[in-house]
């Protein structure tokens, strides 16, 4: 239910609905659901000499939805709906030539059976019968003879000759296809994800020498010569691209072109109109949706960054669900498939990149258009999939490099949680209680002790880390596992690397919004000491000291001069099994 001044409010603006979880454009279209206009973009994609284009986006960016506007905008079978579907958009008020004037062939390959190559080949199968019967039943007004060619279909058994039962079919209306692909390379990532000899072995038999899925595109190959005449394919990585090679290799990848870093997401402007439109009280919101949702940037000289729309979608959704902020600020159902990660970084390179990144907040790297699954183990190749995958984007030009960061809160805390996941599988030591740990956290929060929730990390986390992660303990190591137990309790957003006007505080701890009664705040200054330096009393105190002068640069900044709620803390951590802490007087 909504306060009822919020729903009187609401009422009275005729608000339309949020389309959450919505990817069908004509729904939304006629459905009362608002809609974020991006039709604009069909005017550049006619305008691109080659027909046949690649575009793809993170999990989550709203690609299937923009495909079905473009399904919709190009069908004949669609035309007497264009004026209801598009009318008052900007393609409504600027149409192309080509406008209704295809026969649409669509096809989705998510949901593949991916347990073995057999399952797989009947599967993928099935997913091109389907499409070709869809294809024929949808324009059986255009074809003749719709009904034999549907026969046919069922009848041919080869992945070639169901598709040029279409291709016919087409050439009998004496009209050219438009072919749509979405999610092309879903089993490809899950393939990959198994982490099996098995899922390595079916990924290159389909994808490469003389498999289904390299038939599948070589098909369609053959058909841009006489049928069809143009080619959309989207998904998240360029990996089973250029793994097809020369079996594809006529489509234009427009992904990191900077007219279409806006093309997908939303920007400012545009998440600004759809508060507005749906009636999102912006009273009611009361945390940063800038820190948490925006940052993502596809090319170094794209005009705006854009939020993540699914981010966007679900916080106003449960905005106007409840009337209030959400609990999890973070959709859970957007968080990066952990299986997923691990199998990326068995290789020690890789888990030694993301581990730099999550310390660092940031890489130096160029982008690579495209690279093979064999590729992923060189640092340049496994850095752009985390690109592609939306745990990086462009913060700018450094060094004569592409300086890339991680996009935004959110993202910054799949990483610690990842981290703190990884280090427990690598570790079997590491067992983390973790009702002990959020009582820990409790005590911080409203008894002002920190002393539990740093005796539990030291003596359940570090203390039991292998020579191989004690490699790579320091002051930043130290700051992700924090970050990463923190992230257990809601009590707190952990904000690291805080810019305050006398420096960057460690580790800032933010009261919740949800927990606006809880006493104190915590800003810490972490330092680390090796082992072997553990008797050096005057590196101690030179710590100690730098420590200290730290705090109370802090204290005076602008931030948070005056306020009585926030307490300071330097721990210096000694070895991986002891500690101090120093907390300023009041």
């Amino acid at each position: 239910m909504y306060p009822q001044n919020t729903k009187k409010n609401m009422e009275a603006k005729k608000c339309k609905r949020l389309p959450y979880g919505n990817s069908d454009f004509e729904n939304v279209r006629t459905g009362g659901y608002a809609y974020v206009d991006k039709t604009r973009f069909i005017e550049l994609l006619e305008n691109e000499p080659n027909r046949n284009l690649f575009f793809i986006r993170p999990r989550k960016f709203g690609k299937s939805l923009f495909f079905s506007m473009l399904s919709h905008y190009y069908d004949i079978a669609e035309a007497d709906k264009f004026e209801q579907l598009f009318g008052d958009l900007y393609i409504g008020k600027h149409p192309t030539p080509m406008k209704n004037s295809y026969l649409v062939l669509k096809f989705n390959f998510s949901g593949l059976n991916t347990n073995n190559e057999n399952d797989f080949q009947i599967s993928f199968l099935d997913k091109i019968r389907q499409s070709v019967f869809t294809f024929l039943n949808e324009h059986a007004n255009y074809i003749p003879d719709a009904a034999t060619y549907m026969k046919e279909c069922g009848e041919l058994l080869s992945l070639t000759g169901k598709m040029w039962v279409a291709f016919n079919a087409a050439l009998s209306a004496k009209r050219k296809i438009y072919v749509i692909i979405d999610e092309y390379d879903h089993f490809a990532n899950d393939l990959m994800a198994l982490g099996t000899t098995v899922g390595d072995d079916v990924y290159r038999k389909m994808v490469r020498a003389n498999g289904i899925v390299r038939d599948f595109y070589e098909t369609l190959k053959e058909g841009t010569e006489t049928v069809i005449n143009g080619i959309m394919i989207t998904g998240i990585t360029p990996i089973m691209l250029d793994d097809m090679t020369s079996g594809f290799n006529i489509a234009n990848s427009l992904s990191l072109d900077p007219l279409y870093n806006e093309m997908l997401g939303f920007t400012e402007d545009e998440v600004k109109a759809l508060m507005i439109e749906t009636g999102v009280d912006p009273a009611l919101i009361n945390v940063d949706m800038e820190l948490f949702y925006n940052g993502y940037l596809f090319h170094k000289d794209g005009e705006h960054r854009v939020y993540n729309p699914s981010m966007m979608l679900y916080f106003f959704n449960q905005i106007l669900r409840s009337g209030k902020v959400p609990e999890n600020i973070i959709d859970e159902n957007l968080k990066t498939d952990y299986g997923r990660l691990r199998r990326l970084v068995m290789n020690e390179q890789n888990g030694t990149t993301l581990m730099t990144i999550a310390q660092d907040n940031s890489v130096l790297s160029d982008i690579i258009p495209k690279f093979s699954i064999d590729e992923l183990h060189e640092s340049r190749s496994f850095i752009s999939l985390l690109f592609y995958m939306g745990l990086l984007t462009i913060e700018g030009e450094k060094e004569g490099s592409l300086l890339l960061k991680i996009p935004n809160y959110s993202i910054r805390t799949v990483y610690w949680e990842y981290i703190l996941r990884l280090i427990q599988d690598r570790n079997e030591d590491v067992l983390i209680d973790f009702s002990e740990l959020k009582a820990a956290i409790r005590d911080l929060a409203f008894r002002g002790n920190a002393t539990p929730f740093i005796d539990y990390v030291s003596r359940n986390i570090f203390s039991c880390l292998s020579n191989r992660d004690l490699k790579r303990f320091s002051e930043k190591y130290i700051k992700i596992i924090l970050q990463g137990g923190l992230l257990q309790s809601k009590l707190y957003l952990p904000i690291t690397e805080l810019e305050v006007s006398t420096g960057y505080a460690d580790i800032w701890l933010q009261r919740s919004h949800l927990f606006p009664d809880i006493p104190y705040e915590w800003v810490w200054e972490l330092k680390y000491v090796k082992k072997e330096d553990e008797a050096n009393e005057a590196l101690l105190q030179e710590k100690r000291d730098k420590a200290r002068e730290q705090l109370e640069k802090y204290r005076r900044s602008h931030q948070f001069a005056g306020r009585t709620d926030v307490r300071y803390l330097s721990v210096i951590f000694i070895g991986k099994d002891k500690y101090e802490m120093t907390e300023l007087a009041v």
